[in-house]
């Protein structure tokens, strides 16, 4: 492996070059990036999943950006153009800009009016004039009039002349970094209303006329700014420092201001900024504006989907999930404390059928009967005025149900899919769609794995950056969740199971497949004669299976079977058992141990023996319970209860670039500006808060004629 390609890669990742290298060749073996972060420790000095990712894209940038070079470099040569130094400038770009700006004057282009101008037999006129000669160009330009070659007069030829200098100017690779560095700095994006623009709700009445320095302009105003140029209600474009720009390349390139041929000179450099460069470096702009913006979106986005997958699981309970709605009635779904179904229903709480008293009767009964002890409301149409519902039926139910807002994007994706079809053939979309909002309160991973992570919908955005870098980040997301959560793989749905590391969709399908037809699995390694789970898929995946009915213990935790013996080792130097696992006193026995000479004896990296160590004192631990429970509720508020200075408790729903939206239990959510998340400067909310985060919040103001809160979570001054 060439070593520049390490070092480049080591310093786009922000790692160490031993860490990129071995991270480098582990995946070159075949390993998936959360094995590696969760099985090879040692090897990798502990990089977690992400930075591993990093480093994987990272490789491929810089790989790529060598074969660029390595295809400029030929095409160049194939040409007879090719000389040392630009051979050198081209190995020694570290980025793809300055490679594509190295081989632009190389590069085949349309007929363009230099190349005309050339075709005229022009060139030398223009050799002429660039070498600040003492002949005027009027003069020099007489040579050159050619009626067959459509060159009539003087200003003809000169015309063409300075074609051919605004033509080089524009490709010189300085000339346009420099360009662009001003422009960058100086220049600023604009936006306009188009003449013929429809914005009837003023959605983008801020960029109407609107002007920001492109160095300050943050990503979610690029979005916003390019989706009303797409929906034609906005002009949008760069206004260059122009004046800088040419005077920077006059005082380069007009190295005989007194010559008579400064004046062609100028006006070819001004051309080739008016005319070639600006309009390129423009296209440039937008598009590194864009990917930047993308970037930062997809990021957001992908932050809120990860909190919302690790959001804790609400074990051991009965609940009742109601997906709300007005004329087609509310449907109810209650489910077992394993998820499965016991009751379908529908109720008409709401105009236009307001069978308020019958629809209470119905609840009261349905909780009463299945011992229900949590209604999951969905947050879509209705929702506020459901839980008003549900907050009165519960004030005549037994004691101790509450009711919790469960955020239910995605829910009606999943309910019309061909798997939710397979799950319950019997039951219409609307009714599945209750299923899945009760169990997505039971377990939220497993059941948001069946949705397309895009319509999970708790990002900014999300409709306007490039869907194939969407999918591939969110995927990722939802893999490094599952693998850190385990799965149990006699419970998991083939669309939980395609997420382990290792598993392809159809492999996970073979898994299901095999124990509806053979029984429940026993232990781990019955799996290997599923079909297509070969060898390397086995030792990738298996680790991140739980077989919790296993006779063997360990194949009920994180422990991977290549370090069963290991675990064995350390129990007996503990003086424990495998029956022991998940006592306290285990826990104690392990805690005790000198690691480092156990490390030593045990001829054994002490990450990795730490981290078995950490396993067998809490085996069936859930990484998903250190989050915060979901906050319960037994009955609402109304926005006419809210006051300035009024402590709350929500629920964080949604982060976006500029804040976080809260759920207080209204009908409407509030906004804690970044700018009140806390006291001091905060680069990013996400820095503060996540999706699914329980907060202490106080209302900062109420505009109840536009349904607006605004919300601070610094806490008010108390005298």
């Amino acid at each position: 492996m060439l070593n520049h390609i390490i070092e480049a890669t080591a310093g786009r990742a922000a790692v160490s070059k031993k860490q990129t290298q071995k991270v480098i060749a582990l995946l070159d073996e075949g390993n998936t990036v959360p094995f590696i972060a969760r099985y090879r420790k040692e090897e990798t000095g502990s990089l977690d999943e992400v930075q591993i990712k990093n480093i994987e894209d990272a490789y491929a940038y810089i790989k790529n950006i060598e074969q660029r070079k390595e295809e400029v470099i030929r095409l160049i040569d194939e040409q007879g153009k090719l000389d040392d130094e630009l051979r050198k400038s081209i190995e020694g770009a570290t980025v793809l800009q300055r490679i594509e700006d190295l081989y632009r004057p190389f590069k085949q282009k349309r007929r363009t009016r230099a190349m005309i101008a050339m075709e005229s037999g022009l060139e030398p006129l223009a050799d002429s004039i660039f070498e600040f000669t003492a002949t005027t160009p009027e003069e020099l330009a007489k040579n050159y009039i050619n009626t067959e070659l459509n060159v009539e007069t003087v200003e003809d030829a000169l015309a063409g002349a300075r074609d051919i200098l605004a033509e080089r100017f524009a490709d010189d690779a300085t000339i346009r970094e420099n360009s662009r560095k001003l422009t960058w700095s100086n220049g600023f994006i604009t936006s306009s209303v188009r003449k013929d623009a429809e914005d009837e709700k003023n959605v983008f009445g801020n960029y109407y006329d609107y002007e920001e320095p492109l160095k300050k302009i943050v990503p979610h105003r690029v979005l916003a700014l390019n989706r009303g140029e797409k929906e034609e209600v906005l002009r949008v474009g760069i206004s260059f420092p122009m004046d800088r720009i040419v005077g920077d390349i006059e005082r380069e390139l007009l190295t005989k201001p007194h010559s008579p041929s400064t004046t062609q000179v100028s006006e070819a450099i001004e051309d080739a900024c008016k005319r070639l460069i600006t309009p390129s470096i423009e296209r440039e702009i937008r598009a590194s504006l864009t990917e930047k913006a993308e970037e930062q979106a997809i990021h957001v986005f992908s932050e809120n989907l990860k909190s919302l997958l690790l959001q804790p699981p609400m074990k051991g309970k009965v609940v009742l999930g109601l997906d709300p709605a007005f004329r087609t009635g509310c449907k109810l779904a209650v489910v077992d404390e394993t998820g499965k179904l016991l009751e379908i229903n529908v109720i008409y709480p709401h105009q236009p059928r307001p069978e308020v008293e019958k629809s209470k009767q119905i609840i009261l009964g349905m909780l009463k009967k299945y011992g229900v002890s949590i209604i999951a409301i969905g947050n879509g149409t209705a929702s506020r005025e459901s839980e008003l519902f549900v907050a009165n039926c519960l004030k005549e139910a037994e004691p101790g149900v509450s009711y919790v807002i469960v955020n239910e994007a995605g829910a009606s994706v999943y309910s019309a899919s061909a798997q939710a079809r397979e799950e319950f053939p019997d039951l219409q979309v609307e009714q599945r769609s209750a299923v899945s909002i009760a169990r997505r309160l039971q377990d939220p991973l497993s059941e948001l794995v069946k949705i397309d992570p895009g319509s999970v919908g708790v990002g900014q955005y999300q409709h306007d950056v490039a869907k194939k870098r969407l999918s591939e980040s969110l995927s990722f997301v939802v893999e490094t969740a599952v693998n850190r959560v385990g799965v149990n793989v006699n419970t998991a749905s083939s669309s939980l199971l395609q997420y382990v590391a290792g598993l392809s969709k159809a492999v996970a399908e073979n898994i299901v497949k095999a124990r509806e037809e053979n029984g429940l699995y026993t232990k781990r390694s019955q799996l290997k004669k599923v079909p297509r789970l070969g060898a390397k898929t086995y030792e990738q995946a298996i680790g991140f299976l739980r077989v919790l009915e296993a006779k063997d213990p360990f194949d009920a935790t994180g422990i991977h079977p290549e370090s069963y013996s290991l675990a064995e080792q350390l129990l007996t130097e503990a003086g424990v058992n495998k029956k022991m696992l998940g006592t306290k006193e285990t826990a104690e026995a392990l805690s005790n141990l000198d690691k480092k000479m156990l490390a030593e004896k045990l001829d054994v990296g002490e990450i990795t023996l730490k981290d078995i160590i950490e396993t067998l004192q809490r085996p069936n631990r859930d990484p998903r319970d250190d989050f915060p429970q979901p906050l319960l509720k037994a009955d609402v508020l109304d926005m006419k209860d809210l006051y300035e200075g009024l402590e709350m408790q929500g629920t964080v729903r949604n982060v976006v670039d500029f804040g976080a939206f809260i759920d207080i239990g209204v009908k409407e959510d509030g906004l804690v500006h970044i700018s009140k998340l806390k006291k001091g400067f905060v680069k990013h909310p996400l820095d503060v808060v996540a999706s699914g985060d329980i907060v202490t919040v106080w209302i900062d103001g109420v505009d109840k004629a536009k349904g607006r809160i605004s919300l601070t979570m610094i806490a008010p001054a108390t005298n």
